[in-house]
């Protein structure tokens, strides 16, 4: 015997028909950078992916990814470690980048095996920089009259106290060329015959808005996450974002003296950060 109740069922039966895609929210300047809640790095990351991609019967795991670039090491560590994961538990990897994929954010990205993203998504900058500020001259207005000793002649390359020295830029060059190449031989093994190799500016160093990377080869398709998650795996399907990140006033009132004090020591990384955005008019 039924009755009018019997068909009514708890939503938790309705959600278990539900395809469910792990997302994984890949938002900042990569490297550590814990005091602006933001910095990507693979220790910041790790109890994250390891949980995307122990979602029993999800067909792949996304990257959710809007990144401006930074460390080249951390973003060689978090895409190795996406990949072996993604091995170790088959699972297809997708990537959707929202505003930035540049630099280690394109890095990431190369760890997906399809990449989709915004037409006017910016996406590439294949290269390597290094910036910094040099004060000799405003020390020398001031009268302060440093003082550094060291063993080994190299050991003070680049020291923004001092007038840049030829020797010191033929070291910074060797070492940003063997980054550079590194960084070139990844893309090409991720991509490869996707890319569009016959452009030599595709590993200058520029960046791409969405659609001219996807006539490059750099990415595979035009598409938002939820969007392309249902016409893949149906309509029913959806996003289960696994690291939600912490709100601003969250991040301030659960914050210690001693954070306090290193926030206030962080200001010049802060600005650092925003200029990185700010390359690409965000």
């Amino acid at each position: 015997m039924t009755t009018g109740h019997a068909s009514r069922r708890p939503a938790w039966m309705f959600w278990r028909r539900r395809t469910v895609v792990p997302a994984l929210r890949l938002t900042g300047v990569i490297g550590s950078m814990p005091l602006r809640g933001q910095g990507l790095s693979l220790a910041a990351l790790d109890n994250a992916l390891r949980a995307a991609f122990s979602v029993k019967g999800a067909p792949a795991v996304a990257l959710l990814l809007n990144s401006p670039g930074g460390s080249p090491v951390q973003s060689a560590l978090i895409a190795e470690r996406i990949r072996r994961l993604a091995d170790e538990r088959q699972r297809k990897v997708l990537c959707f980048v929202e505003d930035v994929a540049a630099s280690g954010g394109y890095w990431l990205a190369t760890a997906a095996d399809e990449i989709f993203v915004d037409a006017s998504s910016l996406v590439g900058s294949i290269g390597v920089v290094s910036a910094g500020f040099g004060f000799p001259e405003a020390l020398a207005r001031l009268g302060v009259e440093r003082r550094v000793h060291t063993t080994g002649e190299s050991k003070m390359i680049l020291d923004p106290f001092q007038p840049e020295k030829q020797s010191d830029l033929a070291i910074l060059a060797e070492l940003q060329a063997e980054i550079h190449e590194r960084f070139k031989s990844e893309v090409r093994a991720r991509r490869g015959g996707r890319l569009q190799e016959s452009r030599a500016e595709i590993f200058d160093g520029r960046v791409w808005t969405g659609r001219q990377a996807l006539e490059l080869g750099l990415v595979d398709g035009l598409g938002h996450a939820h969007s392309v998650i249902r016409e893949r795996y149906g309509k029913e399907a959806v996003l289960k974002v696994v690291n939600p990140g912490r709100g601003w006033l969250r991040r301030r009132l659960g914050m210690s003296g001693g954070e306090a004090v290193a926030m206030a020591q962080g200001a010049l990384a802060a600005v650092e950060e925003r200029a990185l955005w700010q390359r690409f008019g965000l």
